[in-house]
């Protein structure tokens, strides 16, 4: 039985600090919150733990409606005595924030209400708004109207409001604000009598044409823009603010005519259908298109929903003592302390985010409304106190009054993320384990990431701002399609925008670099830049960017066209022709070894990573293993931090010019032959190994047994048959091996070789492969020891899928092992394990464990099978259809497909454990290193990650974070 939601609540904040709430009807019994998914037609109950399954939260896939049961209808009960930003999940972080800080006594906008998540997601679910919610928004409106005095569309005493979305977390893919909902024809002229200023009143009323035509009507954004265009061309004026009444008043008249034109109906003269049509824009903005990009890139629930806030209206725009926008408690792109932001006289929010006009600098501020400034950086100060948390924070000055719009937790750059960490812990503000949940895998990956060579030659175009930091080299490209089609090529491009708006998110997920000719560091570019990590260069002001003609201009001159390569310094904020070399991030020589944290010369960018780095090795659960085939693989991720080797990979010792010996292997027409070329075999993998062992010391490595489709170790078939045909059909002896090794490659031709003859099969039909690699594994063990070292060796089986299998060549290996040992009079301790990368291996892990002392899974070849994927046909074909389509929103081969892929390593984990309790499991698959998938193995209860050199030091941070966030983990898409 579907249990459907009854009501939407809405809370009411009112400028005393004091909160009604609107209650639902009441809730039966069973309502509760939705947890588990039962079966078709069966009866819900949340008392049932077999209904509670963590791996059953079902999430629709991107642009679905949400197929999870809807939320139910609920009272809503908020306390004075609880922290109402905490309450996001419900009121979004946006109403969370306002409430709170009317709580706090900041001078927030008197009243308005937030409609909760629910009502979105009943409207998800049903196509339509929740029938209880209109009378619930006339009743909340009704009260704002009684505090203030004013009634919404009253012809003397208007009441105006703004309509804002509110997810729980900054979505930049969300509905823009619409500003000045409740104007009209008629409440037009009584704003303009109330506030004195006729100016004032027309421009609110375009503003509030050009934002419902924008965002709730879906009309073309440059279609209304260019009405202002065009109407300061004709005034030959360069800003909006150049513009007077009657001017504005005509641009107020022809974005009527378009709005007409577009959709047929008049502008809406009715405030509350206005209103009506704006909250339902919110809805149904949840699922646009820029929306479920966001969440997919960001890892957000599709189901969550959002809020709306709908806040009376203050003005920045009333005249020149009136100012808006946005600062930072610290810099977000450094996080170094001090005033940062920007702000612009006489304007509203949308200016700033939009960087139509390039803003002020904030503490300039001080200078033209100096009570406002002192006032704004003492409530600066209190947020980030109570927050603890660099704050994000949009504010209004109306005529000389300062007004507090949002605040949330900023977001910023990797630097700044690792500094700010470890900055608020010396203020004492937050502890070692907060510092550290603080910071994420994926922030330190960006660090490691190359800089320009300051050395280097360098052909400097301009200057502008430093919004976001990194060195991006690409392609200019001057739109979001050309960027995601060269991504998907795999062309590195540079975005570049006169200013950027919500439609270029995918875009901007797709290159390299952004680079604007307008808006400043809080600019929507900027902002949004930041939150991706992506380099960004904006407000370049010298730069005339015709995205018609895609040329980039300065002074006259075409200095880049669209394909021609420029690189743009996030840092500083310079703008490059051409390419520019780069060199190795400070951050990846302190990684690698090459710097030393602790002496004063370091940054202290690297004295915060060190610092949290230590934090993480202390904390973690999960040792950090790396995969190496070489002695310099060894070496660099011993350096990195690695706690051991998870995967050699030995068929990686015979590419190139030893491919021959694996030849004569296939080749070998008898038992001497085979002999002869095993021996051939040994004697350079044993040097290997040795290199390895060396590189090691006493640390763990696990040896996998050879693993190759047998067809990359021999020739190309219809090259070789070329070949010999071409020399039959000339009349000349082809050679003889070439016919020997074309009719073996004839004989072992696979139609799929990745499901063929390779790992423990190969093991099988080729008598003694296996056992002499053991034999090289444990003579290098001896030469290692004679020369002083202690190594710790390993020794894993690949592709097991039947224990019968594991009987077969253990026994093989158990008996060369027991040979050397007598032969050396050496005892040598080598634990015999097997790779789960089979569904049936992970299925039948209890009896495996039975006769292997490790696990290790294998998630590369696990996600191949159990998706009956091919890792290199779907990256590189119809992966980009199924993201497009909301099939899959990350490639499985990169993060870990924990309802599927993940089901199956905790069933051969908790197998494999009622068999042998202290059996060893580790994972050797990629996903080791991937923060997110980290999470997942540590809930899981495995002992190490694998991963490759250069990831080790992001496993080892995530795997530490893993440990605090152990308790709020649930598997998830």
């Amino acid at each position: 039985m579907t249990v459907i939601p009854r009501t939407a609540g809405v809370t009411v904040w009112r400028s005393e600090a004091s909160f009604d709430v609107i209650p639902a009807l009441p809730a039966s019994p069973a309502d509760g919150p939705p947890v588990g998914r039962p079966e078709e037609g069966s009866t819900r109950n949340d008392d049932d733990p077999a209904q509670r399954s963590t791996l059953d939260r079902y999430r629709g896939a991107p642009g679905e409606q949400c197929r999870r049961h809807p939320p139910r209808g609920r009272h809503l009960r908020l306390s004075l005595h609880r922290r109402l930003k905490d309450q996001k999940d419900l009121l979004g972080g946006k109403g969370a924030n306002l409430a709170e800080m009317t709580r706090l006594g900041l001078p927030v906008p008197p009243p308005g209400f937030t409609i909760t998540t629910d009502a979105c997601r009943y409207c998800m679910h049903h196509g339509e708004n929740p029938a209880e919610l209109a009378d619930q928004v006339d009743e909340a409106l009704a009260d704002v109207e009684k505090e203030l005095g004013r009634r919404f569309g009253d012809s003397e005493e208007p009441l105006l409001v703004s309509v804002r979305s509110g997810a729980k977390m900054s979505m930049p893919g969300m509905m823009e604000t619409v500003l000045n909902v409740g104007l009209n024809d008629e409440t037009v002229r009584a704003l303009a009598e109330k506030s004195g200023s006729e100016r004032f009143a027309q421009d609110s009323y375009r503003r509030l044409l050009q934002m419902f035509g924008r965002t709730v009507q879906d009309i073309d954004a440059e279609k209304l823009e260019h009405v202002m265009d065009t109407a300061k061309k004709d005034k030959g004026v360069a800003s909006d603010v150049e513009l007077d009444a009657e001017d504005l008043a005509k641009v107020v008249e022809r974005m009527k005519a378009i709005i007409l034109d577009e959709t047929g109906e008049p502008f809406p003269q009715d405030p509350r259908e206005q209103l009506r049509q704006s909250i339902r824009a919110v809805f149904d903005s949840w699922n646009a298109p820029r929306a479920i990009i966001y969440r997919n890139a960001e890892r957000i629930d599709h189901d969550m929903g959002t809020a709306v806030n709908v806040c009376s209206m203050v003005f920045g725009n009333l005249d020149d003592r009136s100012a808006t926008r946005v600062c930072f408690t610290r810099d977000p792109s450094t996080g170094h302390p001090g005033v940062y932001g920007d702000f612009l006289v006489n304007a509203q929010g949308e200016d700033v985010v939009a960087g139509i006009r390039n803003t002020r600098s904030l503490p300039e501020l001080e200078e033209v409304l100096p009570e406002c400034y002192a006032e704004l950086t003492d409530i600066m100060n209190r947020l980030e106190e109570h927050y603890k948390d660099l704050c994000d924070i949009e504010f209004t000055i109306e005529s000389g009054k300062l007004w507090m719009l949002q605040t949330r937790v900023g977001k910023r750059t990797a630097a700044a993320a690792f500094r700010i960490a470890t900055t608020l812990l010396d203020e004492g503000t937050i502890d070692e384990q907060e510092a550290l949940r603080r910071v994420d895998g994926e922030q330190l990956t960006r660090l490691m990431f190359p800089r320009f060579d300051d050395a280097g030659e360098k052909d400097l175009i301009t200057r502008g701002m430093n919004a976001s930091p990194g060195a991006a080299v690409g392609k200019v490209a001057f739109d979001t399609p050309t960027v995601v089609s060269w991504a998907r090529e795999g062309t590195p491009s540079i975005l570049v925008r006169r200013e950027t708006n919500p439609d270029d998110l995918q875009g901007m997920l797709s290159a390299a670099g952004v680079l604007t000719s307008r808006g400043g560091k809080t600019s929507h570019a900027a902002v949004v830049a930041r939150g991706l990590g992506r380099t960004c260069v904006c407000g370049v002001e010298a730069l005339e960017v015709d995205e018609k003609a895609k040329e980039i201009r300065m002074g006259g001159e075409v200095i880049a066209r669209e394909g021609d390569m420029i690189s743009i310094d996030g840092s500083t904020g310079e703008v490059f022709r051409g390419e520019v070399p780069v060199v190795p991030s400070e951050v990846a020589q302190y990684l690698t070894g090459e710097v030393d944290p602790e002496k004063d010369e370091v940054s202290d960018l690297v004295h915060s990573v060190h610092r949290l780095m230590r934090i993480a090795d202390s904390t973690r659960r999960l040792k950090v293993r790396a995969n190496a085939d070489t002695p310099g693989d060894a070496e660099r991720a011993v350096k990195m931090g690695a706690e051991g080797i998870g995967l050699v990979r030995t068929e990686h010792m015979f590419l190139g010019d030893r491919r021959v010996l694996v030849e004569n292997l296939v080749l070998a027409a008898n038992a001497k032959q085979r002999k002869k070329a095993l021996k051939a075999l040994m004697e350079p993998q044993r040097d290997d190994f040795i290199g390895i062992m060396e590189a090691m010391g006493d640390l763990p490595m696990t040896i996998r047994l050879l693993d190759p489709p047998l067809h990359e170790f021999l020739p190309d078939i219809t090259e070789l048959s070329v070949k010999v045909a071409r020399a039959e059909e000339s009349g000349e002896d082809s050679d003889s091996r070439d016919r020997m090794v074309l009719g073996a490659v004839r004989r072992l031709h696979e139609q799929n070789p990745m499901l063929g003859l390779r790992g423990v099969r190969l093991g099988l039909t080729i008598p003694g492969l296996f056992g002499t690699q053991t034999r090289a594994i444990l003579e290098a063990v001896l030469e290692v020891r004679k020369r002083g070292g202690d190594p710790k060796v390993e020794i894993m089986i690949p592709l097991v899928s039947s224990i019968r299998e594991l009987w077969e060549i253990k026994a093989e290996i158990e008996g060369v092992i027991k040979d050397v040992c007598e032969e050396s009079g050496e005892s040598i301790d080598a634990p015999i394990g097997t790779m789960i990368e089979l569904p049936r291996a992970a299925l039948r892990a209890d009896e495996i464990a039975e006769d292997a002392d490790f696990f290790s899974f294998g998630t590369n070849d696990l996600t191949q099978t159990t998706w009956g994927f091919s890792r290199d046909d779907v990256e590189g074909g119809f992966f980009f259809t199924y993201k497009d389509r909301g099939i899959l929103t990350h490639s499985p081969f990169e993060t870990l497909d924990q309802y599927g892929v993940g089901e199956l390593v905790r069933i051969g984990a908790e197998r494999g454990r009622r068999t042998k309790p202290d059996l060893k499991l580790g994972v050797c698959g990629e996903h080791g290193g991937d923060p997110d998938s980290i999470h997942f193995f540590h809930w899981v209860g495995l002992d190490y990650v694998s991963c490759s050199p250069f990831r080790v030091p992001v496993a080892r941070l995530e795997a530490g974070r893993a440990k605090l966030l152990e308790k709020d983990f649930t598997p998830h898409h």
